[in-house]
């Protein structure tokens, strides 16, 4: 199939679509925005170290996302591990995905930073350059994306996962982490404007993991902060969030971005009509695995149909679930461009479809003889996203004080055996945890201490049967 070339609304360029959808205003086609991280690098045969770290490598992986992607919108960088480097993160670097964070720098004290990132320090230098010089080449036609972590992912970064403990005994030591946090990241906004992006967004996964109550208390201000600091600087916002954030769609659009957007763990109709509410515009969610990265160009094309049929088309923005993965196939991608382009000649296309099934064979445990408790985190992928990480990181922080004495396995939804697994046991939302076959935790990180309790109570129930 040849790529579509030319807007349905054949008026306006991609980025004049992308701004009248922001401002709310009615348009004749759907904008489109691929979430080509690291999977650019791949089209012109990086890894993804090199693509994040090399400008010149960056820039000519961009460049190869324009011409053969067409987006209306694109993002410049998806690392929300820049700025913890520069903050003194030591990072764990991946041939296929973003980079870790490997070391915590607060997570044994109460400090609070100061510092503010310079434009001279870590990465920010090449990615500047590179800002520059793609704005002077295809910024004329292409809205641009800065996209920046957010605070309390960025704070996590910092803090590791005694953050939900501070949410519950440190509040007031949170609270000056998240306005530190905050700082940064509108500091990172201005360099990114200055550079020439339209848009900047705040990426801040963890979003997803806290109640609306949480939200309430220590994020609604920051981002109240942050969205009016971008206003001021005469450009548009967005927030970005993965995993289940149903529950805090509402309490993010009272921070009044221009859009959000949002993962495959969110039934867009749903979120679509509170956004609507708000006039707020919405974008996402084409599923990472299922459909991107293991399925064919017919499941693209088929999922952005379907996805169209449901919703009215103001105020959305089609685009990937979040950050693609590298080994993607470009012609699903292509598939993507030509459904939402061309939807009537993709129907056509699509007149003997049939979708893929995932029908590996698997074996579950059997959770009623297991000898010790077993521990079961389904995850999108630990190693890029950054909820599924630290959800990890929690249950092996609390696995490592028994001593041998409970198993734990992670499942990456990377994998069609894995996908098939998450059906089989039903499970609707990633990243979740299940103990002994029954899901404890879904879309909400636990704190170490209920962890610990869950498993202590756990290991003495079977303890107990045991002596039945």
């Amino acid at each position: 199939m040849t790529k579509p070339s030319l807007n349905i609304d054949s008026r306006r360029t991609g980025k004049e679509l992308i701004f009248s959808v922001l401002r709310h205003q009615p348009v004749d086609t759907v904008p489109w925005v691929p979430f080509a991280g690291v999977h650019a690098g791949k089209l012109k045969g990086y890894n993804a170290e090199e693509v994040l770290t090399d400008g010149k490598k960056l820039l000519e992986s961009l460049l190869e996302v324009n011409q053969l992607y067409n987006p209306d919108g694109q993002p410049v960088l998806f690392d929300l591990q820049l700025e913890a480097e520069i903050l003194g993160c030591q990072l764990l670097w991946s041939q296929l995905s973003p980079p870790s964070v490997a070391t915590h720098p607060l997570a044994d004290t109460r400090e609070i930073p100061t510092h503010l990132p310079g434009v001279e320090e870590g990465r920010l230098p090449l990615v500047l350059e590179t800002m520059r010089a793609l704005k002077t080449r295809v910024g004329s036609t292409t809205a641009l994306y800065g996209l920046v972590c957010g605070p309390l992912t960025l704070a996590s970064h910092l803090r590791g996962t005694e953050i939900f403990m501070d949410m519950m005994r440190e509040p007031d030591y949170l609270f000056q982490l998240l306005a530190y946090a905050t700082k940064v990241a509108i500091r990172i906004s201005e360099y990114y404007v200055l550079a020439g992006m339209d848009v900047i967004a705040m990426v801040d996964p963890l979003v997803s993991q806290i109640s609306p109550r949480h939200f309430g208390q220590y994020m609604s201000a920051p981002y109240m902060e942050i969205f009016t600091r971008i206003k001021e600087l005469g450009v548009f916002s967005s927030f970005f969030v993965c995993g289940d954030a149903t529950k805090n769609i509402e309490p993010m659009c009272q921070t009044q971005p221009d859009s959000i957007s949002i993962d495959e763990n969110i039934h867009l109709p749903t979120a679509k009509m509170i956004t609507d509410r708000y006039n707020i515009t919405l974008g996402g969610n084409i599923p990472l695995t299922t459909k991107l990265l293991l399925g064919n160009q017919q499941d693209n094309m088929a999922f952005v149909l379907n996805l169209l049929d449901q919703i009215n088309h103001n105020n959305f923005i089609l685009s990937p679930g979040c950050d693609m993965p590298y080994d993607t196939p470009v012609e699903n991608v292509i598939g993507v461009l030509q459904a939402v382009r061309e939807p009537e000649a993709a129907r056509k296309f699509l007149v003997n479809y049939q979708a893929r099934e995932f029908d590996e064979k698997i074996e579950l445990p059997d959770y009623a003889h297991l000898s010790q408790p077993l521990i079961e985190v389904f995850t999108l992928d630990s190693d890029t996203c950054a909820a599924c990480g630290y959800m990890l990181g929690a249950a092996k922080r609390a696995v490592a004080e028994f001593s041998g004495k409970v198993d734990l396995v992670e499942y990456k939804f990377t994998e069609p055996a894995n996908i098939a697994r998450v059906q089989k046991l039903g499970i609707k939302n990633l990243p979740s945890i299940l103990i002994n076959g029954e899901l404890k935790y879904s879309s909400l990180i636990p704190s170490h201490q209920e962890f610990l309790s869950l498993l202590q109570s756990t290991l003495q129930g079977m303890k107990n049967w045991g002596q039945a």
